[in-house]
């Protein structure tokens, strides 16, 4: 299996900065795109930035010009730095990755982490 765990979470105030990252392990093979994703309370799961495995990006047109999404393939482990925080970004942050093992063949799927809570302190 695979484990997606996301950590740096936290309070931050109206335009401070705050970097998350996520780091999956288990019986990998190769990570494809990977992403961030996001849920206000009473809202739905929304996207926030992807990156593919070749390090192309594509964001949120909300965080564009304040987040940034990046890799480290060597460590399997994503990044979203944070600046210029809006009360708007609070959340539940969560990654996703989307993994090909080769386990009884080749199996491509969708993992998720846990979340860690981003919450304005404003």
């Amino acid at each position: 299996q695979v484990q997606l765990v996301e950590s740096g979470g936290g309070l931050v105030q109206a335009g401070g900065s705050l970097g998350l990252s996520c780091a999956a392990s288990g019986s990998i093979f190769r990570i494809n795109a990977m992403g961030w994703y996001r849920q206000a309370l009473g809202e739905q799961r929304e996207l926030v930035a992807t990156i593919t495995g070749g390090g192309s990006t594509n964001y949120a047109d909300s965080v564009k010009g304040r987040f940034t999404i990046s890799r480290d393939n060597g460590k399997n482990t994503v990044y979203l730095q944070m600046n210029s925080l809006k009360p708007e970004d609070s959340g539940v942050y969560y990654c996703k990755a989307d993994v090909t093992r080769i386990v009884g063949g080749i199996r491509r799927n969708d993992y998720w982490g846990q979340g860690t809570q981003v919450t304005d302190s404003s």
